[in-house]
């Protein structure tokens, strides 16, 4: 039976004593652990099946926590309040712990029936989302349905609702420790099935421990079967659904502005992600602990909410002035160490510095609206469920609108703008209500007016004066602090990247994706992009059909433009913004390649895209970015060069490129070990700064790999290949001879340095974890000097009159 009491003391007094509550708090500690582990290797899984871009990103996001959604509602509606809570939270954790470990076997093996079933397209997004909800609506159903069952244990009194809230807390603690645990632990130095052992074993502890102290905590429901609670939508209930509702959207939309912002700032690489994530979370915890707390202790936590948003809007405010105003300008030099660890503690000062206060005003919002929505004796599993759906709903729409829509489409200055307007008016329909409501007002009619013109006042204030994401961070990044602000002739925000154009004092332009370099009109980057395109062409028999994965500033695709055997160039970029405005600022370099009526363009994921797609090429060729960034790594896997190889026409030639700059002996090591591990026959070019090494390119062919450099050179003599003369002539290759002086070596040359290096492989993208750990590394002139230290000259690649082989082995410099 529900018990009436007439006061709050008199409400605690009756409420049987529960010794064990701190106990499930830390349950919920490692609940939170293993369900932000399974989160980060479910979404590293999904996107090597489904691919990386935005869209797909925010259709996994939507169904994470849609399933969360369904869980909070499912289970007062399907599980009786007789039902002892803990047995209830220890099914549910073994339950997620069993489906945990299927969908390291489903997610793999969906991809075959993926590819084969859904071309790119509509209809791939469209099986994007459900394959999405097969597969990760069971188990994060269950992860949503843990608070709202374990909610029952306690009552619906302040006491009750405050440890409601430090359930709430625990669990966003334990997320942290999962956070940290898992990008710098877990996946760094094991892989994603132990990442998964690791949660699974969790959530078995948890469940083992719960069902322990459900034989000594007897339960007795504190409603009866069948027994009506009443409306659940009630006026004040509304507005407080409302209100955190709008607290759930701003707090997970400013996430995902503010991921995007910091990761131009700090470097895009998984750590940086893994320190904004678990920082924002860490705010949520320690706000969630405070609100606690003043659940049990203020008067009206339905005003204490609505002050919450309302100071909320100020967080929003100061965040975003310190990412577009300070932190870009603060001299620190990136440079200034190799030593990533002590990197990671400045990155990490600045992120709490720049992120703590709005997330611990949304933290603190969620137990005070569980108290603003509680009514003494009512089903404490279906308070929590109400409170929990409203938020969650409001983080789906937060996520998806901001990633899909706000960013793209307004961008982060008006994106923010929008998040304190948000904030406002999630305030003023809490205030309001608690004005109206029954019961002592704290404030009279004139307060009222005086706090709605205030808040309308300083929202216009901030509203006014947020400050746009300077060029210079979108241009450079991290090393932003280091550089005078650039010409830009073009910033733009896209659905996954921002992107910059600019142009230098002599003229050389430089596209910029995340606050990166990716391609330039500078000798160095031309001469890369001219060799990634020619070498692919010239090294097969009248090459029809190419794919070029990744576009840049369209040099590289341009190339092909110039071949005249070439029928068809699909070009795969996974940044709408890159093809359809940056491409035309160099259009003077990539032969305005865009416009030519055999190229086709695909915005998508390249690994996504030969997933889904049953057609082969004769030149396949990727120019992605550096793998030190988020999601790069994918298309340096072992599984990447197979998918490529089976789209391979016989005869066919594949390319890749690898920087040497950024990064270590180690990393390079493996990234020619993977592709060799695919491509046994490959070959190995550089490409050189001022006569010192910076990058390479990776070529093998689909067949026998004798280049014939008679034919060679009488194919780039012949009139019709007189644009590839050109072009070649304009990066400093005057001859077809010159070309193939950029001979590095050979897979075989390399086999004894290449021993014991790590494979990239899908279930544990190492060289993610490896690369991230070394952007302060300048050590490309000794790579490539060990390369060429264990090169030969090929007799068996090279074939020719004696007089070009001599001439040639005379250029190399090679016995």
């Amino acid at each position: 039976m529900s018990r009436a009491t007439s006061t709050p003391k008199a409400g605690i007094q009756s409420e049987p004593r529960r010794p064990y509550l701190p106990f499930l708090v830390l349950l919920f500690v490692g609940s939170g652990c293993a369900a932000l582990i399974y989160e980060i290797v479910w979404f590293q899984m999904l996107q090597l099946v489904i691919g990386a871009s935005g869209i797909s990103l925010g259709v996994l996001l939507g169904t994470f926590m849609g399933g969360m959604f369904l869980g909070s509602l499912f289970l007062p509606r399907f599980v009786p309040p007789s039902k002892h809570p803990l047995r209830v939270y220890a099914a549910m954790e073994a339950g997620i712990a069993g489906l945990g470990l299927l969908l390291l076997v489903a997610i793999p093996g969906v991809s075959g029936m993926y590819g084969t079933l859904v071309p790119p397209g509509l209809p791939s997004i469209i099986m994007r989302a459900v394959l999405c909800a097969l597969l990760l609506l069971p188990p994060t159903i269950l992860m949503g349905a843990t608070l709202p069952a374990m909610a029952r244990y306690v009552e619906a009194t302040p006491r009750g609702v405050s440890w409601m809230g430090f359930f709430y807390g625990g669990n966003i603690a334990g997320a942290v420790l999962g956070c940290l645990l898992a990008g710098y632990y877990l996946l760094r130095v094991f892989d994603l099935p132990t990442a998964t052992g690791v949660a699974v074993g969790l959530n078995l502890l948890v469940a083992g421990a719960a069902l322990a102290v459900s034989r000594v905590s007897p339960h007795q429901p504190r409603l009866e079967e069948g027994a009506q609670e009443g409306p659940l939508f009630t006026a004040g209930r509304k507005a407080v659904y409302i209100g955190i509702g709008l607290s759930g959207l701003t707090a997970l939309g400013a996430e995902v502005v503010w991921t995007r912002l910091l990761s131009l700032l700090l470097g895009a690489t998984t750590y940086t992600f893994s320190i904004i994530l678990a920082v924002f979370l860490a705010a949520l915890g320690v706000g969630s602990g405070v609100g606690s707390y003043l659940a049990r202790v203020v008067p009206n936590p339905r005003t204490a909410l609505g002050l919450c948003q309302a100071l909320a809007s100020l967080g929003i405010a100061w965040t975003a002035y310190l990412i577009s105003s300070a932190l870009p300008y603060w001299p620190i030099n990136p440079s200034i160490t190799s030593s990533p660890w002590f990197l990671f503690q400045i990155d990490m000062a600045r992120a709490v510095l720049a992120l703590l206060p709005a997330p611990l005003l949304w933290g603190a919002s969620f137990p005070l609206a569980v108290a603003a929505a509680a009514k003494k004796g009512q089903d404490s599993g279906r308070l929590m469920a109400g409170v929990y759906a409203a938020n969650t709903v409001g983080a789906i729409v937060g996520g998806l609108g901001f990633s899909l829509i706000a960013i793209p489409y307004l961008g982060t200055q008006d994106a923010q703008r929008l998040l304190i307007l948000l904030a406002i008016v999630s305030a003023g329909v809490l205030l309001a209500s608690a004005l109206t409501a029954k019961g002592p007002r704290p404030i009279g009619r004139f307060g009222r007016w005086v706090m709605t013109v205030g808040s309308v006042a300083v929202a216009a204030l901030l509203i006014s004066r947020l400050a746009s994401v300077p060029p210079v961070m979108v241009a450079y990044g991290r090393y932003a602090p280091t550089y005078l602000p650039p010409k830009a002739l073009f910033v733009g925000e896209g659905i996954n990247s921002s992107i910059a154009v600019t142009e230098l004092e002599n003229g050389d332009r430089n596209i910029h994706v995340g606050g990166k370099v990716v391609a330039s009109t500078e000798p160095q980057d031309m001469r890369l992009q001219r060799i990634l395109g020619h070498m692919t062409a010239l090294l097969t028999e009248e090459p029809r059909t190419v794919l070029v994965v990744g576009f840049g500033a369209g040099v590289t695709a341009g190339t092909f433009v110039t071949h005249p055997s070439i029928e068809r160039i699909v070009i795969v970029e996974i940044e709408p913004l890159v093809t359809d405005v940056a491409a035309g600022f160099f259009s003077q370099h990539n032969h305005d390649v865009l416009r030519d009526p055999r190229v086709e363009l695909i915005h998508d994921d390249g690994r996504h895209f030969l997933l889904t797609t049953d057609e082969t090429f004769d030149l396949i060729t990727a120019d992605p970015i550096h793998p030190w960034m988020k999601g790069a790594a994918a298309l340096y896997t072992q599984e990447y060069f197979e998918l490529a190889a089976k789209h391979l026409n016989p005869g066919g030639v594949i390319t890749q490129w690898v920087p040497l700059y950024e990064t270590t002996e180690e990393v390079v090591k493996s990234e020619l070990a993977t592709f060799f591990q695919v491509f046994p026959r490959g070959v190995v070019w550089g490409n050189t700064k001022e006569g010192l090494g910076y990058d390479l390119v990776l070529s093998s062919t689909n067949g026998p790999r004798t280049i014939d450099i008679d034919a060679l050179v009488a194919r780039i003599d012949r009139f019709d290949h007189g644009p590839v003369a050109q072009s070649l002539s304009e990066v400093g290759f005057p001859s077809a001879l010159g070309l193939l002086t950029t001979y590095s070596g050979t897979a075989q040359d390399l086999a004894p340095w290449l021993a014991g290096s790590e494979i990239n492989r899908d279930r544990n993208l190492r060289l993610m974890f490896q690369a991230g750990l070394h952007l302060n590394r300048y050590q490309q002139s000794s790579i490539y000097r060990e390369i060429l230290d264990r090169s030969r000259f090929p007799s068996d690649l090279f074939s020719g009159s004696p007089q070009n082989i001599i001439l040639l082995r005379a250029f190399l410099g090679l016995e």
